[in-house]
């Protein structure tokens, strides 16, 4: 169990609803796009690179995502890519930001059940128009008492989300599904964390678990959440 904690803040993608499935699907059909110019391992290497390089610039999401696409596609073919490609690119992109919501297993009855007894906030980065997309297409955010779109997670990003709702981190618990963003910030300031593996990752949030931690949990999937906020039922 966790012990006086009073929030509950949650993670949303690949934590509540589905997401880096999406990702991975478009790059797949990016790489037979390209498959004329570059093998995919390499693409994808050269893909990585740029996503790196412009989060910055452009943050988390799916636009950054298609943009670092476009200028990846650009390099491998020394600015030779057909134009159909460029478009095709956009038209995944485009795509993917249609997609419905799918939730998780679990998803509503983990929210519901910490909201009966917590404080609820959902936190999370990205796409500030896409992330209200898909928050609205969830059904889960009248559950939730605080909602905050961040551009990163960072220790000074909690802290600040925290303060903002009157909330001590030592009595704050974030539950998500990458151990770079969710977790770690998160015990660095001193609260809990429950880790929730989902079955893909993208490689920059890739983070090694703070195994042995007092206030670190990993969770077999958000089912184990209620037992954990409540291991006596009540």
């Amino acid at each position: 169990m966790v012990k006086n904690v009073t929030t509950v803040a949650f993670d949303a993608d690949d934590t509540l609803w589905h997401n880096e499935q999406f990702f991975k699907l478009t790059e797949a059909r990016f790489a037979e796009l390209l498959a004329d110019y570059a093998g995919q391992d390499h693409l994808a290497e050269r893909l990585l690179a740029a996503e790196r390089r412009n989060l910055g610039p452009y943050g988390y999401g799916i636009k950054g995502f298609m943009l670092s696409m476009i200028e990846t596609a650009l390099e491998v073919t020394e600015n030779r890519v057909p134009g159909k490609v460029i478009q095709e690119i956009i038209e995944a992109g485009q795509e993917m930001l249609r997609h419905p919501i799918d939730l998780l297993p679990h998803a509503r009855e983990a929210v519901e059940a910490a909201a009966g007894t917590h404080r609820v906030l959902l936190i999370t980065k990205g796409d500030l128009l896409d992330q209200e997309r898909k928050l609205a297409q969830s059904g889960l955010g009248d559950l939730f008492d605080g909602v905050e779109i961040v551009s990163e997670k960072s220790e000074a990003t909690y802290r600040a989300v925290f303060a903002r709702h009157g909330q001590d981190p030592e009595r704050a618990l974030m539950v998500g599904n990458s151990l770079r963003s969710d977790i770690l910030p998160v015990i660095g300031i001193g609260g809990w964390a429950a880790f929730v593996p989902y079955h893909l990752s993208w490689a920059l949030e890739h983070a090694e678990a703070p195994e042995g931690h007092p206030r670190y949990r990993e969770l077999a999937d958000l089912g184990a959440l209620p037992g954990m906020l409540h291991p006596d039922g009540d």
